[in-house]
């Protein structure tokens, strides 16, 4: 069977758990620019740049990824949400942008493969793409509001040299998280659907959006049900929410999107909002027992943890949903469908 087919019967089991967060993880041990330079040779400061370690410290990597498949995940996320060469050019990487992607997809595929043979439950890998720290929708300029620094054809570009480095590493999936932007998102899409053609084959994608208010709408100014009307065209495998804000927050706009959406439902919020510091303190039993909530209630069939969230948390997570089935997906009425920044749905 495909990926896809493989992940829609297990989704069809139990209540799926992917993993949690990285910067999380990276940030406790602590590491010097020294361990994210490596010797590659590059001249501007490396600290930070958390995708390069899948090259100068691939073993952090892989006790991160170990640490989420030993916690329960079924599905690990690559180390690569600013792996692309409009990020990378911060730090003066672009060039190295195909062999991070394919780095990092290679420990998450030799890790998941090694857990599935293990026991004979399959385990997926997930190549995470983010948003880019540019938008398409907005001018970063006030004086001019038409202006934009990147355009739509250019980002496609983009996200279609991280999409093919991370199939070739072994990637499942394109997961496109953290979609502040959906004009951002279209563009991601449209590069898949390029990788395709090239490819000869389906390359199935995941869709999770951020949202910037309690209202419930992206910086680009999307509601969940807009964002969903303008994104489903993509037939992702899941599509979801996650960042944002804790599980309380969120839990309106989740239950929102399980009613509206024919596909899976993936979420992973952060663990609880942020204290002044700008650390998460919310414990994993916490985080485990509104997941609990939310699966008890049929609106999810995919959790798992953003900012703040450990091996911990998913454990936690993974235990306290272990044996509640998973959300239906709905038979959706057939209806043309649109969205400006408010859902339209044109009268038969």
């Amino acid at each position: 069977m495909s990926a896809r087919d493989t992940f829609l019967a297990e989704a069809g089991k139990r209540i799926l758990i992917c993993d949690g967060a990285f910067g999380t993880q990276i940030q406790q041990r602590r590491l010097g620019e020294a361990d994210f330079a490596g010797d590659l040779g590059l001249a501007r400061d490396q600290g930070g740049n958390n995708d390069i370690l899948a090259l100068t410290r691939p073993d952090v990597i892989a006790d991160v990824t170990r640490a989420y498949l030993e916690a329960g995940a079924d599905m690990v996320s690559t180390n690569t949400f600013s792996a692309n060469t409009i990020s990378q050019a911060d730090y003066g990487a672009e060039a190295l942008v195909g062999d991070i992607n394919r780095a990092a997809a290679g420990i998450a595929r030799r890790l998941a493969d090694a857990f599935a043979a293990a026991d004979g439950r399959p385990r997926f890998v997930a190549g995470a793409i983010g948003p880019t720290n540019k938008t398409l929708s907005l001018s970063p300029r006030v004086e001019d509001p038409g202006y934009r620094e990147i355009t739509f054809d250019h980002l496609s570009d983009v996200y279609r040299e991280q999409a093919a480095a991370l199939v070739e590493g072994g990637a499942d999936f394109i997961l496109i998280e953290t979609i502040f932007d959906t004009l951002n998102a279209k563009a991601a899409i449209h590069a898949v659907r390029r990788l395709e053609r090239e490819l000869g084959r389906e390359v199935p994608m995941m869709l999770s959006l951020t949202l910037t208010d309690l209202s419930g709408r992206n910086l680009s100014g999307h509601t969940v049900e807009a964002f969903w009307h303008a994104v489903r065209h993509a037939r992702p495998l899941t599509v979801g929410l996650n960042c944002s804000f804790g599980a309380d927050q969120l839990r309106p706009h989740v239950q929102l999107l399980s009613r509206i959406a024919d596909t899976l439902v993936l979420a992973y919020p952060n663990a609880g909002l942020p204290n002044e510091l700008g650390d998460y303190d919310e414990m994993p039993d916490a985080t485990a027992a509104k997941l609990r909530d939310w699966a008890a209630q049929g609106h999810v069939n995919v959790l798992g943890g953003c900012c703040g969230s450990t091996p911990a948390h998913i454990a936690a997570i993974a235990a306290a949903v272990a044996g509640l089935p998973p959300r239906v997906v709905p038979q959706v009425e057939r209806a043309t469908r649109l969205a400006g920044l408010e859902p339209f749905t044109m009268a038969a």
